[in-house]
């Protein structure tokens, strides 16, 4: 492979929905950066089996209701 065209891979921290922390290797960031999920597999219906809700960090829900209310959604 040549050298320099490769992106840096690096351990980062990736910080759950439930606060826990646990470390990956990624090109994202920079080594020892810290990623906040607004959504994952513990608080996702899709992979709770719907008990899990939705919580609205920054409004993206009641955007998405308020453009398309006429339309039944």
């Amino acid at each position: 492979m040549k050298d320099g065209i490769h992106p840096d891979y690096h351990t980062i921290n990736v910080k759950m929905t439930d606060g826990t922390l646990f470390q990956t290797k990624t090109t994202w960031g920079k080594e020892g950066d810290q990623m906040a999920l607004d959504i994952d597999p513990l608080a996702h219906p899709a992979w709770t089996g719907g008990s899990a809700k939705l919580m609205d960090t920054g409004g993206r829900v009641s955007k998405f209701k308020n453009k398309y209310a006429g339309l039944g959604f």
